[in-house]
């Protein structure tokens, strides 16, 4: 799920994210579009859909993750979370029923529980407190979502978290609390914030063996091409990352046969395509040295074409996944594209 944080993929046009990207479903940031532009905006556009002239699903996370990385101008307490905005410093409060409320203006299609979002390296006794916080939370979302009706006439789904951070019988509590609320889909949060990779792993295999497995599963903010295919093997559904746009914006292209920086001087006289097995047209319009030489000269193009390049691969991995696995040649296919999406070229 491309990210768009702000209602907008960081220089990606909704109608390339359609046509070229070909994604079926982008995220919204509850804190971002929360503070600015602002929920009675967004309510006379008629939701972020309309606001942004995008006509399928999307996510909105529930704005936990950005209020707690505020360290320094925010207070958790049992009633929410009190926050300054990084914008003007102004104050506000995070409720898990004054989210339900904000997320209920956005109008995603999936919204996310207000959770807390420990940091990978958190000790046993403050993970255990954070969790039963967020446990709190989540039945007090729950019961806010059940009360109130979505205000532009479809149907919107609450996703619960499972939260935890890298301890077994804490991942199994939370995944077993989550299960019990039946919801359409659930989440796993508090991963891929500063813990081994093959802890990560570790505890997708312990939730997963607890959640639904009719129902998706969503690994919150990851990662590379190498994590999302470890998540599916481990039987992950949905990921988002910001990593597609961000590092190509830093000229980091992520490709078919391996990883490439635009920037090195041994592109600039390559003129094969970006990635002739590509999907999107830019992978086989633009060639390397072309790229290259945009990134050198400073050009925002040189951004557009990167972004798009890495969200349509990394679209066509995750389909890729899927035809393998109905296939049944995951297991094989996934050995494979492991070596090539982590060569360095």
């Amino acid at each position: 799920m491309p990210v768009g944080t702000v209602g907008s993929v960081k220089g990606v046009l909704q109608r390339d994210l359609k046509e070229e990207v070909h994604a079926q479903i982008i995220l919204g940031n509850t804190y971002h579009l929360y503070l600015r532009p602002g929920t009675e905006i967004l309510e006379q556009a008629g939701g972020l859909h309309r606001f942004i002239n995008w006509d399928r699903p999307i996510l909105t996370d529930s704005g936990g993750f950005q209020v707690f990385s505020l360290t320094g101008i925010r207070k958790l307490k049992e009633e929410g979370c009190y926050f300054q905005s990084h914008i003007d410093g102004s104050r506000h409060f995070f409720s898990p029923e004054r989210v339900m409320d904000i997320e209920r203006s956005i109008g995603a299609d999936i919204i996310m529980a207000l959770d807390e979002c420990t940091p990978g390296t958190s000790d046993y006794a403050y993970a255990k407190k954070s969790l039963g916080l967020t446990h709190r939370w989540l039945d007090r979302c729950w019961a806010r979502y059940q009360e109130t009706e979505p205000l532009y006439g479809y149907h919107q789904s609450l996703f619960p978290i499972v939260q935890g951070c890298t301890y077994k019988d804490l991942r199994q509590q939370s995944a077993e609390f989550v299960a019990s609320k039946n919801a359409d889909g659930n989440a796993i949060g508090g991963l891929a914030v500063g813990e081994p990779a093959e802890v990560m792993y570790e505890m997708i295999e312990v939730v997963n063996d607890i959640l639904p497995k009719d129902r998706p599963r969503y690994l919150m903010g990851v990662g590379t091409p190498a994590n999302i295919l470890e998540g599916i093997e481990r039987g992950v559904d949905m990921f988002d990352c910001v990593m597609p746009t961000r590092n190509g914006r830093n000229a980091m292209l992520f490709t078919s046969e391996g990883i490439m920086n635009l920037r090195n001087k041994k592109w600039e006289t390559d003129f094969s395509p970006i990635d002739p097995n590509g999907t999107a047209s830019v992978d086989t319009f633009y060639t390397r040295a072309y790229l290259h030489h945009l990134f050198k000269a400073q050009e925002l193009l040189a951004m557009e074409i990167a972004s798009i390049h890495n969200l349509s691969f990394y679209l066509w991995l995750v389909g890729e996944a899927r035809k393998h696995i109905l296939d049944n040649t995951f297991t094989t296919w996934k050995s494979q594209m492991m070596r090539k999406v982590t060569n360095r070229l």
